[in-house]
């Protein structure tokens, strides 16, 4: 962290302080205008109703002097009959404007609390953000320091190397300088593996991971992923077969994404394979796609970590020390880079399989023989 920069309980702190202010400003200001907006509406209804009031006096007085002037005896209504009508008319007339005060304010209480009811919800989506972005900064500090723990062992094992390399010149037999200096080669293509992992996931989150497709045998690439693999396999007792269903010399992909797609996922299979176990890549066409799967004997996935063995930095959740939890990403990504699907499917105890596709055109037809 820069040393000008807040540490992030600072930030967040000052962050609440000027959400604080500003949620201050906010309704300082909308209940200034909500106050001027009823005071507004409440002199109209006013002056509205006194208008009305007067419009009906005066129309009250026309009819009471109609009313004096008439003749007697002409059936007209009585001071007492026209008073209790009135009398009548007014209660009307106050139920209806107290119905509507109370609509009114009914509509301004509900408008608050829509107001609060949005705050809240402003709030439980802030909260539940800061609680993400809190889990993927601790996974991302825990990454950081696994792999600045691993990158170090792997220096120390090949500066270790190179050191008995050449302690031990002219003296120790040609065999143990070769010991030491495959240990030197392994160290550092783990490191090339773990720095290429590195730049795929920068890559994928810049959205410029490249994918080029060329027409390619798939058998050749499974070979090539059957042979890079099958001194481990053997190491660990457990057997690795390919199975191959013709036709795949005219596929389209990109074989060395899919080499490395195939090399992560048989790096997983073996490293959960029991001793005497079995370890299975089986690609054939299938219409339009290609499929490709590897399969395992191992002691299985739980189905509820089926859909999420494929995010990033899964493994760290589970406190899985054999990985960084980036193979399965990076996969994942290569394969929808080239308009795929990738999927797993395992019974806990009985093994696990995973299958990925890849469209590909039709296989044009070989042209056929015309005579001279």
């Amino acid at each position: 962290m820069p040393p000008n920069q807040p540490p992030p309980a600072a930030e967040r702190n000052q962050t609440d302080e000027s959400l604080r202010v500003e949620r201050e400003v906010a309704d300082q200001a909308l209940g200034d205008e909500q106050s001027g907006i009823d005071e507004l509406a409440d002199a109209v209804i006013t002056r509205a109703r006194l208008r009305a009031d007067q419009v009906l006096a005066a129309a009250r007085a026309k009819s009471d002097r109609r009313t004096g002037q008439g003749a007697p005896g002409a059936g007209l209504p009585s001071a007492t009959d026209i008073a209790s009508a009135r009398a009548d008319e007014d209660r009307v007339v106050r139920k209806e404007r107290a119905a509507a005060d109370n609509a009114v304010s009914g509509e301004r209480a509900e408008q608050s609390s829509l107001l609060s009811l949005e705050r809240k919800m402003t709030d439980d989506d802030l909260s539940r953000e800061r609680h993400r972005a809190d889990a993927a900064l601790a996974v991302r500090d825990e990454f950081l320091g696994i792999v600045s723990h691993d990158l170090r062992n792997m220096l120390n094992s090949i500066m270790l190397s190179a050191t008995l390399i050449e302690e031990g010149a002219g003296r120790e037999p040609a065999a143990q300088l070769v010991q030491h200096a495959q240990r030197i080669r392994r160290g550092g293509a783990r490191m090339n593996r773990l720095v290429g992992d590195l730049i795929d996931v920068a890559s994928i989150q810049a959205g410029a991971l490249a994918v080029t497709c060329e027409r390619t045998d798939a058998a050749l690439v499974v070979a090539e992923a059957i042979e890079t693999f099958q001194v481990q396999a053997t190491g660990n007792g457990v057997s690795l077969q390919a199975e191959l269903i013709a036709p795949l010399t005219e596929c389209a992909f990109d074989p060395a994404r899919i080499l490395q797609v195939l090399s992560n996922l048989l790096s997983n299979a073996l490293k959960f394979s029991a001793r005497g176990g079995k370890v299975v890549v089986r690609a054939e066409r299938r219409g339009a796609e290609l499929t490709m799967t590897v399969a395992d004997t191992g002691a299985g996935i739980p189905a509820d970590k089926l859909e999420i063995i494929f995010e990033r930095f899964l493994q760290l959740k589970g406190n899985d020390r054999r990985g960084l939890g980036l193979g399965l990403y990076i996969s994942k990504c290569i394969v929808q880079g080239h308009g795929g699907r990738i999927w797993a499917e395992s019974h806990l105890g009985a093994g696990s399989k995973f299958f990925f596709t890849l469209p590909q055109p039709p296989i044009e037809a070989a042209p056929s023989a015309r005579g001279n």
